[in-house]
């Protein structure tokens, strides 16, 4: 029930997803150019304009406005943001050209599976890489498949120009956009209220994730140490299966021994070994996505900047103080998962010691009759047993014996 209520409040508390403008069939701009709009004193201008027109209108607009908390420094009085979705070099390079970004920065830019980082060119813009993800939720999932989906964000911030390239399947800006235009009076700073915005979008889907990947843990943990009765297949990952397992009580006598040395045997627990193992790989995607960005993001949200304003920075700072709790969260869970290895390649090898006891069990049974065949086989001359009207029954009989007293004291001693 308590995992049912944290997915609710989950659901809940997602922000509505507008129209995915992430398409290139929806852009009348290109193949890889998104969106391209232009806002002043908070509000998106009509019309959608090339790049070169758009910067232009911009520049030419009415003088700069003093910004709020940025010592007397003055900001234009209106942006343009610039949406792609990986653009080509043929595509990127009049862009960058116009906005004179520097060429390291459009060449990671252009390039995926940059590592997140904020860093200064020059005085007046900024290059961002945001890690993007998204939880995979499978009925099923196996040894290749994956649990946490990552993409790339990238973000140019100047002061009168915001320039994103997206990278990946997910983490659509276009909800961003839609959102932020809703919030006038936050749109007025300018660039640095986009990356705000970007670097809120980011973190939210972090906490979403996050949430997710604690339930896959919670949900290996009820399995590792607690085994389910006999015929009943592992739990695989994903949505579709939440719930505890159950526990069946076992009879005083020990009846159900099998059943539970079945459950708990070589396959059952190396397929569970294998799912954990899985589970630390995608947490370290997820812990690559975030551990970067949290001194970055404190620094941009601390330090005094001339594209960031105080108001700014104070959204950045809770921003960043979210992205540390997502950093010790996913610290916590590599930890537990760690301990739940542990356990999971403690009871591998407690179920191995049982099967080689029980091997070790009836081969010293098989051996008493092997040993006694094996003595009377020798075909000796002078063997009184032999010519013994009762020695063959009697022989028999002790054989038998011997081989239900090995058995029951075995079982007994618990081998069996």
């Amino acid at each position: 029930m308590i995992r049912t209520l944290r997915t609710a409040v989950r659901i809940g508390r997602r922000r509505p997803r507008g129209v995915d403008l992430s398409h290139p069939a929806r852009s009348p701009l290109g193949s890889a150019v998104v969106n391209c709009a232009v806002y002043r004193d908070g509000q998106r201008q009509q019309g959608d304009l090339p790049a070169a027109d758009a910067i232009r209108r911009v520049r030419e607009g009415r003088p700069a406005v003093p910004a709020q908390g940025s010592g007397g420094r003055s900001r234009p009085p209106g942006f343009v943001w610039i949406g792609l979705h990986e653009p080509a070099y043929e595509e990127f390079a009049d862009v960058a050209e116009l906005f004179g970004l520097h060429p390291l920065a459009v060449a990671n830019a252009l390039q995926a599976h940059q590592r997140p980082k904020v860093e200064r060119y020059a005085a007046d813009t900024l290059f961002a890489v945001f890690k993007t993800v998204r939880y995979v939720g499978n009925d099923r999932s196996t040894a290749t498949s994956e649990i946490v989906e990552t993409g790339e964000i990238m973000a140019f911030v100047g002061p009168d120009f915001v320039i994103t390239i997206r990278h990946g399947g997910h983490g659509s800006l276009g909800p961003v956009r839609e959102e932020l235009e809703e919030r006038a009076e936050l749109l007025t700073h300018g660039p640095a209220a986009v990356l705000y915005a970007i670097a809120d979008h980011v973190v939210d889907d972090y906490l979403a994730v996050t949430d997710a990947v604690q339930d896959d843990i919670d949900a290996v943990e009820s399995e590792v140490f607690a085994p389910a009765p006999q015929g009943r297949a592992p739990r695989r990952f994903g949505r579709a299966d939440r719930s505890a397992p159950s526990v069946s009580s076992a009879p005083p006598d020990g009846s159900d021994r099998s059943a539970r040395s079945g459950h708990i045997g070589r396959a059952g627990r190396t397929d569970e070994v294998e799912r954990i193992y899985q589970l630390k790989r995608e947490l370290l995607e997820l812990k690559r996505a975030v551990a970067p960005l949290e001194r970055p993001l404190h620094a941009l949200a601390t330090q005094p900047s001339r594209l960031v304003d105080e108001d700014v920075r104070a959204y950045l700072r809770h921003v960043a103080d979210r992205l540390t709790r997502v950093a010790e969260q996913v610290t916590s869970f590599d930890d537990l998962l760690n301990s739940i290895l542990q356990a999971g390649l403690a009871q591998v090898t407690v179920a191995q010691n049982e099967d080689l006891r029980r091997i070790s069990a009836w081969v010293a049974i098989n051996a008493v009759p092997t040993m006694v065949c094996g003595l009377y086989g020798m075909n000796f001359d002078h063997m009184p047993e032999l010519g013994w009207s009762y020695g063959y029954p009697v022989a028999l009989a002790s054989l038998v014996a011997l081989c239900v007293l090995l058995h029951r004291a075995f079982r007994r001693s618990g081998w069996l």
